[in-house]
């Protein structure tokens, strides 16, 4: 039996590279900061336990066929289980697209790593980092495919969307809206809505990119261009929203 192709971009679900790191901000991240920013791996020797190989095998079937012409017979057969072990994991096909996306989708929610910043200088910083990251893994052909799926479900299937949605981009730009509030308190930034700067900000570093990589009409781009994008965008968002520095208070002479 000759074996199952793997689609482009999906070669490994659990093994996936580790988010761009810009050098600049490095010294305002703790070793526990970069460590959130990373996606789970495990041990190459491990055995994964039949419901992951099974997540495994289904993602790369929906991938490569579409959920709805994809099979439990295939799923089995690719996941080397039986069909009893999907029913006994899994209730339909449904379920198991979810809990794909509950496992990718993670990678999206980078709020937990951003510092607390001590200047608008930091804070640009900080902000190009978070872009950064956060254009590197949602641009990730896998993520890209979640998104897919989940599009492709959406009539069918909403809360497959609606879970993706909340792990994902709603769980980042919430942790960005509460980090911003916080530098305005800081009088780091100027006055608004620290929701609306937050859905400025993201419009600013996601510029056309993730439209164009969903509907397959560009390339992705490498993660330098991706860190200059996200440099640009924290940089144009400062000279909108950020505050200057307060000048020293001169002497009059006696």
């Amino acid at each position: 039996m000759s074996a199952t192709r793997r689609p482009a971009g999906a070669a490994s679900l659990e093994h996936a590279s580790r988010p761009h790191r810009d050098a600049l901000t490095e010294p305002a991240m703790t070793a526990d900061q970069e460590a959130n920013l990373a996606p789970d791996t495990e041990d190459a020797g491990s055995e994964r336990s039949p419901r992951q190989r099974i997540i495994e095998a289904a993602f790369r079937i929906f991938a490569e066929k579409g959920y709805e012409s994809a099979s439990t017979l295939a799923i089995a057969t690719q996941a080397k289980v039986s069909k009893r072990d999907i029913y006994a994991n899994f209730s339909n096909k449904q379920d198991m697209l979810l809990a794909c996306i509950e496992g990718r989708g993670q990678r999206m929610n980078l709020g937990a790593a951003l510092p607390r910043a001590t200047s608008a200088a930091m804070l640009e910083k900080v902000l190009a980092s978070f872009a950064s990251r956060l254009l590197v893994e949602v641009t990730d052909p896998i993520i890209i495919t979640i998104y897919r799926l989940a599009i492709a479900e959406v009539a069918r299937a909403p809360e497959i969307a609606r879970t993706l949605d909340r792990i994902g981009r709603k769980a980042s730009q919430q942790a960005l809206t509460t980090w911003l509030a916080q530098a305005q308190q800081d009088a780091l930034l100027g006055e608004g809505e620290a929701a609306a700067l937050a859905a400025e900000f993201l419009a600013l570093a996601w510029n056309d990119l993730r439209t164009d990589l969903l509907l397959g009409v560009a390339p992705r781009p490498s993660a330098e261009a991706l860190a200059e994008q996200a440099r640009q965008a924290a940089a144009a968002f400062m000279r909108l929203h950020g505050k200057p520095a307060p000048r020293a208070r001169r002497n009059v002479g006696a």
